[in-house]
């Protein structure tokens, strides 16, 4: 089956300002982090169903070499990108991913 990514702004401004904070870090380093991200959004198009569930229906992939996680849900052939979180942050937000 094929997938349609759709990434919510929301999910894009956490990228944004990950990519801001270790850019200042280091530079390019933000570039790697951005690639990590990609790499795990193809492979969420791969294979969407093979990610554990963490809250409801809101599944999560992690990143390599970046503490972050990818929260989704896929709704028929779409595979909606709710958020992009440090895995540092308070899990108990993830019930508001759904807003």
């Amino acid at each position: 089956m094929s997938y349609t990514l759709i990434v919510r702004k929301r999910a894009e401004s956490h990228i944004e300002k990950a990519f801001e904070w270790y850019e200042h870090k280091r530079k390019n380093l933000g570039n790697d982090f951005l690639q990590a991200i990609e790499e795990a959004l193809n492979t969420i198009e791969l294979n969407p169903e093979s990610f554990q569930l963490k809250y409801k229906n809101i599944r999560a992939i992690y990143t390599k070499r970046f503490p972050y996680g990818i929260f989704y849900t896929i709704d028929k052939n779409k595979i909606i990108v709710l958020a992009v979180f440090h895995l540092s942050q308070n899990p108990k937000l993830w019930h508001k991913l759904s807003e």
